[in-house]
């Protein structure tokens, strides 16, 4: 019997999908899903196929569209085909030119860890942009902070 981590769950084209969805392996979406995934692999969206829906997964690559917060605790992949519109919290991010994205972004080794904290926005510290002062005082005013 096959590893089921090896295993690519494929929803085609013409398939449209409502619910929740979990899987240990992989999966990848052709048509559409709306609700809720929970993968401990990699899922991919590919380029044609929509998905609206909380995404919790390894790894998240995306040729097509993705509406809803998406949470990976290794990459999120925006291909150069890619639009998405949601809230992003991944380890690393990867965003090719000609993606399109809409929401805030969360990025580092220790979001991840922490399962994104399910998206909560006390995980996020929010300071005042700082990209117009010479850069001893933005070092200086974190220091303060």
């Amino acid at each position: 019997m096959p590893d089921p981590a090896h295993q690519t769950t494929i929803i085609g084209a013409d398939t449209r999908i409502k619910g929740e969805m979990s899987f240990d392996g992989s999966a990848r979406i052709l048509g559409s899903f709306e609700g809720s995934i929970t993968a401990k692999g990699e899922l991919h969206v590919a380029d044609g196929a929509s998905c609206k829906a909380t995404i919790e997964a390894g790894k998240v690559t995306v040729d097509g569209l993705i509406e809803g917060n998406v949470t990976a605790k290794d990459k999120i992949e925006l291909t150069a085909r890619a639009r998405l519109k949601g809230d992003l919290i991944s380890a690393k991010l990867l965003v090719a030119e000609g993606a399109s994205f809409t929401g805030h972004v969360t990025v580092g080794p220790e979001y991840a860890k922490a399962g994104g904290a399910k998206h909560d926005p006390a995980m996020v510290e929010s300071k005042p942009p700082q990209a117009n002062r010479p850069m001893q005082q933005q070092q200086m005013a974190g220091a303060k902070s």
